[in-house]
């Protein structure tokens, strides 16, 4: 009775492993992306260097007064100014701000997330580098109202 018992300890050992691996990966993804926009909510800069990988490229479609229609892009440095600047008055948020982060899939070491926070969304992929720290390189995103997606006249 025991033999087929440690067969299938042993057998089950390398699933448990890398069940226990996914865990802890999708922790420091979810991890990753509560530095990006929780770091905005709290005025914590530190929290968005974590989060992000030095090469961020963050896009959106915009549109520009003159109604030409353009990609914006925002990088590493802006994205840990607006951490350390846009909500230091405490307003730009509601109390209890909404956060849902979902994991849509991570493949080793690469990994793509949705973020639905209160007015806009953000598609995120990230990557585990080598010191196995999962850092966002890339954010597509939008306001949930897209009618805000242009530069004031």
């Amino acid at each position: 009775m025991q033999r087929p018992f440690l067969f299938l300890l042993f057998a089950a050992a390398p699933l448990m492993a890398q069940a226990s691996d996914a865990t802890t990966d999708n922790q420091a993804i979810e991890r990753a992306v509560r530095d990006y926009i929780e770091s905005q909510h709290k005025v914590d800069p530190a929290r968005m260097e974590r989060g992000l990988d030095p090469k961020l490229a963050k896009r959106t479609y915009w549109k520009g007064a003159d109604g030409a229609e353009f990609v914006m892009q925002t990088d590493f440095d802006t994205m840990v100014r607006v951490a350390a600047t846009y909500n230091k008055d405490g307003s730009k948020f509601p109390a209890q701000p909404r956060v849902d982060i979902r994991i849509l899939d991570v493949d080793q070491r690469v990994a793509t997330v949705k973020l639905s926070a209160d007015e806009w969304i953000d598609y995120m992929h990230l990557y585990k580098n080598q010191r196995s720290e999962w850092k966002i390189v890339n954010v597509l995103w939008q306001y949930h109202d897209t009618a805000r997606q242009a530069s004031k006249k």
